[in-house]
């Protein structure tokens, strides 16, 4: 008998709404997550802490620890504390460096990752990739995707609005990506899977044209669940693909050559706008999808030009040409195109002159 269905890697509960973190600890008391209670909390600056208290109402066992910052040597050391503590499960809670550090440390732990997102400015709350900080700068480590997932809109009203938006930005690269994806597929053979591109483009779509601002709850649970679906899609592929192209290039390049720029998702979402710049002007394809991006990082007040996060023409034409090489093997419309100074310059320029004013 032929197999009809295929096994697709999923988190047991993902809970978003106003007051979710009071059901923390139910949730960890489920026997699939932790069957002797034995939860280690790791939380970052900020709300964490808070948070943390509700766990500790159900769950006599746990033991709080602080991250110190989204970096390699942060992760390692929570890493050997949770394995030195033979907990059963971790719970992040925090913003996207703290959930990053957790899943790291999970994975080196060998044991689950419960995301417990307090603002929603990337798709590392839900994803099976970290983005952290090391000597040479910053690189993406595949992990374990978390367990379970909780994002109360009452902590994400409470957070920075920036942080908040600008995971506006990272669901909307998706379809930069998916079109670097189809790209390959024709140019290179790549083989696409067509599930996660699917769920990886719906989830932008659903937020492009969604109503209101992260005012509203209704626009924030859309935000979320795009973040999620972003992760769940590079679940499904095995790989970042479905959400990273050449805009992400772009953005690990500024990260590696301008340090501190801006955040994960406002740099992506001024790397899929070039992007799809790149693909109207020397393709003659995504005009529209580019006017749609643009009107989009107007709308919620998310940077869209170089000067915007304090880059000349310059030094944004330097790092379109650097991008490639932050993700060797990858083919996107960069390496497609194969700019070189002049042309890159130029069509930064172009870009520039477009969108500006």
């Amino acid at each position: 008998m032929p197999l009809l269905t295929r096994m697709l890697t999923a988190p047991l509960s993902i809970d978003v709404r106003r007051g979710a973190v009071a059901a923390l600890g139910e949730l960890l008391a489920d026997r699939r997550i932790a069957t002797e209670g034995r939860v280690a909390i790791a939380v970052g600056p900020g709300q964490g802490e808070k948070i943390a208290e509700h766990a500790r109402e159900s769950l006599a066992a746990c033991e709080v620890f602080q991250v110190e910052g989204g970096t390699v040597d942060a992760a390692v050391a929570l890493g050997s504390r949770l394995r030195a503590g033979s907990y059963e499960a971790v719970v992040g809670i925090g913003g996207g460096r703290t959930i990053d550090a957790t899943k790291y440390a999970a994975t080196l732990s060998g044991i689950p990752m419960v995301s417990v997102a307090t603002n929603l400015s990337h798709d590392g709350i839900c994803s099976p990739v970290a983005s952290l900080t090391h000597e040479k700068g910053k690189g993406s480590f595949g992990v374990v995707m978390p367990l379970a997932m909780v994002v109360d809109l009452d902590y994400v009203h409470a957070a920075p609005p920036r942080l908040v938006r600008a995971g506006i930005g990272d669901v909307v690269s998706n379809f930069s990506a998916v079109e670097d994806w189809l790209l390959a597929a024709e140019h290179c053979g790549e083989k696409v899977d067509r599930m996660a591109l699917t769920v990886a483009r719906t989830a932008a779509e659903a937020l492009l044209h969604q109503p209101g601002t992260i005012d509203s709850d209704r626009f924030l649970t859309v935000l979320a669940e795009g973040l999620v679906l972003s992760g769940l899609a590079m679940s499904f592929a095995g790989d970042s693909r479905p959400a990273s192209g050449g805009d992400h290039e772009i953005l690990h390049a500024i990260d590696q050559l301008y340090p501190n720029t801006a955040n994960h998702g406002e740099l992506a979402g001024i790397g899929a706008a070039f992007c799809f710049h790149l693909r109207a002007t020397r393709l003659g394809d995504g005009a529209e999808r580019l006017a749609e991006i643009v009107a989009c990082l107007d709308r919620h007040g998310l940077p869209k030009l170089p000067e915007d996060v304090g880059l000349t023409v310059e030094e944004f034409t330097t790092a379109v040409r650097y991008a490639p090489r932050t993700r060797p093997g990858r083919y996107t419309i960069l390496e497609h195109l194969d700019l070189d100074e002049a042309a890159t310059r130029k069509a930064v320029e172009e870009y520039v002159q477009a969108h500006g004013g």
